[in-house]
Parts: structure tokens; C-alpha cells; sequence
């Protein structure tokens, strides 16, 4: 009788995951070079800055902030072609002003089954999903701040990672595989109520980000000043009563603040001696301290000769608030303060800061 011979069938390796980067910013430099160095996915950046592509070809990602320094090995492209094969994720890193032209110009390049996934501050989901439907949407909020001092070099200014999920609160199947990649960037979770997350970052966005741009320094040294954490308070709170009366759940993103706990009543914020006031400022001054190195990306916008995203930050808050009848002068206030220096009328800087509390009686 002859031997018997026994197969094994061994599995073949799943196929990495290809990822399309949009965008080679500050967040979308440290996503990519994190992403290199991992090898978990095959990589391609897509940046419309030649000076960018420039620099990263010839030097790599240069990587500097809470991370340490490094140099990651890569290249940036500026175009894609129709030899390239198709995307399983296109994160989109660019600014929320250039979010809707991206996905135009990137969708032949996605998979059938593939996501586009929102890098962006603000609501930018509903965005997309209009020009590529609900199912090939998926969120990622990012807890963490970047920046570019000059094109190919990335500082990292804080740590945090993502908070992930889909609009409609729909599991997906997909989303194991983006948090696996994600994770090596930072701490990342899958959330059912990514409205809820989106919102809560939406109002500090509003806030630091904006008033981040109108004070023209970085978040440590402006947290210092007691006008930017009055405007910072009023801003926010505009912000989650505009939530509520559109019943979204508000949901703490890692890593920043509780927002439902910030929220103050008109009576609280109208009473500077009250202790919940006082536990918000202290709050507030260890927000600045924590994110200190962190400098508002509008800000860089401006500086760039770019729109800054402010109308999709406290431009949506006030659009939405007056649809639901809920007053947002604070917030209409800041927006048209950063139109004025992004229009080359106003400057920023701690004038900019005290007049923007003046008018609103936040002094």
C-alpha cells in the first residue's frame, strides 16, 4: 500500500489595503508618513502644491513635534492617471473648502466597495455623501493637531488619534479595517453616533480654531488671556444649543472636552464669580496648556492666500441656528472677524481678540 500524502492548504495573505491621501497638509503629511512607516497598506499621496511634491520627493516626509524627528522615505504625486488601480479608502485631508472638488476629482479612482473617509474639521460627511451617496462615506474625527512650517515638513503638536463611525450610525464593515490602519497614529475608536462626536468637536473647532485665527498665536499663549476663554466659552455654548434643538446627541470625543459639561446657561456665563464658571476657565487653561504648541490651520490657510474654513465651522452653527430659531451672535461675530483679516481688513492679534469681545460684551 502506498504512503498517503496529506495536503495542507494554507491560506493565502489577505491583499493590504490601498490607500489614497488627498491632501499633504499637516494632518495629511503625519497620516502618510505614519502609514509608510507601518507597511500595513500599500500608500499613495496626491497633493495639488508642486512645491510640496517638490520637497517630499527630494527629501522624504520630514517629521518633526511630540513624536520626535524622523524622516520617512516617500514621494508625493500631483496627479493620478488611468493606469492606477482603484482605492479601497480616499482620505480626504484636504481643507473643508476644497473637500467637495477632492471627491469630484478622486471618485473614478474608488473601489466599488471603497469609502471616502472625512479627515476634516466641521460636518463635511453630509458633503460628500451627496455627490457619492450615504454607503461610501465613512468619518474620522481627528483628536490631534498638526502642521506644515514648510513644504515636506510636518509637526506633529499633539497627541490623540480618531474617532470613526458613519453618519447614519450604521455598522460597517469597513471600519475595523480603517481603525486598524489609523491605530498607528494615535488611539483610535468606532463610535455609533459619529453625529453626536462631529458636533462636540464642531463647537471647540469653532472656538480654537477660529479664535486661534483671530489671535494669530498658538493655543497655549492665547488660553492665557481671559477675553479668548470668555469668547471661547459663549462660542461653544451657541454651538451645543444649536445641537440640541436639532436632538443630536452630543458624544465627548477622546481626548478633548465634554461639551454638554462646558455648556454654561446664560446666568452662569452672565456671573463672573460662579464657581461653575470659574471650574470652566480652569478648564480652559489646561485645554491651553495640553494643546499649547497647537496653531489654528485657518490661520495657515490665510497666510497661504486660501479661503479659510470658517464658514463650514461657525458658519454652519449660525446657519443652522437661525433655520431652528437659536441665537448665534457669537459665533456670526467671529465668522465675519476672520472674513476681515482672510479680506485683508483687519489684522490679527490680541487687538483683533479684544475688539471681537467688545462687540459682543465678552470683556
Amino acid at each position: 500500500m502506498g504512503a498517503v500524502a496529506h495536503c495542507v492548504i494554507v491560506d493565502a495573505p489577505a491583499p493590504r489595503p490601498r490607500v489614497l491621501i488627498v491632501g499633504s497638509g499637516g494632518i495629511g503629511g503625519i497620516v502618510t508618513a505614519a502609514l509608510l512607516e507601518h507597511g500595513a497598506s500599500e500608500v499613495c499621496a496626491l497633493t495639488t502644491n508642486q512645491e510640496i511634491a517638490r520637497a517630499v520627493s527630494e527629501r522624504g516626509f520630514r517629521v518633526c513635534g511630540v513624536d520626535g524627528a524622523r524622516t520617512v522615505r516617500g514621494a508625493c504625486r500631483t496627479k493620478l492617471s488611468g493606469e492606477d488601480p482603484p482605492f479601497d479608502f480616499v482620505m480626504l485631508a484636504v481643507q473643508p473648502p476644497q473637500v467637495e472638488g477632492a471627491v469630484r476629482d478622486t471618485l473614478p479612482w474608488l473601489a466599488p466597495d471603497g469609502a471616502m473617509v472625512c479627515l476634516q474639521n466641521g460636518l463635511c460627511e453630509e458633503r460628500v455623501e451627496k455627490i457619492v451617496g450615504p454607503d461610501r462615506v465613512l468619518g474620522a474625527v481627528v483628536s490631534w493637531g498638526a502642521a506644515m512650517p514648510e513644504p515636506g515638513l510636518y509637526e506633529r503638536t499633539a497627541h490623540g488619534g480618531f474617532t470613526l463611525g458613519r453618519l447614519d450610525g450604521r455598522q460597517d464593515p469597513r471600519l475595523p479595517t480603517l481603525r486598524m490602519l489609523l491605530e498607528v497614529v494615535g488611539p483610535t475608536e468606532i463610535t455609533p453616533n459619529l453625529l453626536g462626536a462631529r458636533w462636540s468637536k464642531l463647537a471647540i473647532n469653532c472656538a480654537i480654531s477660529t479664535l486661534g485665527t483671530i489671535g494669530g498665536d498658538r493655543l497655549g499663549a492665547l488660553m492665557m488671556h481671559l477675553s479668548v476663554r470668555r469668547l471661547a466659552l459663549r462660542i461653544m455654548a451657541e454651538t451645543v444649543r444649536v445641537a440640541r434643538k436639532l436632538e443630536v446627541r452630543l458624544e465627548k470625543v477622546s481626548g478633548t472636552l465634554d461639551l454638554e459639561w462646558m455648556a454654561l446657561t446664560d446666568e452662569e456665563l452672565a456671573s463672573p464669580a460662579s464657581p461653575a464658571l470659574v471650574t470652566r476657565h480652569a478648564m480652559l487653561l489646561a485645554v491651553g496648556a495640553r494643546y499649547r504648541r497647537m496653531r489654528s490651520s485657518m490661520l495657515s490657510a490665510i497666510e497661504r492666500g486660501r479661503t479659510p474654513a470658517v464658514d463650514y465651522l461657525n458658519g454652519e452653527v449660525v446657519t443652522r441656528g437661525r433655520a431652528v430659531g437659536v441665537p448665534t451672535e457669537v459665533n456670526a461675530a467671529a465668522q465675519a472677524a476672520v472674513h476681515a483679516i482672510a479680506e485683508g481688513r483687519a489684522r490679527c492679534g490680541m487687538p483683533a481678540i479684544y475688539a471681537l469681545a467688545e462687540e459682543v460684551g465678552a470683556r
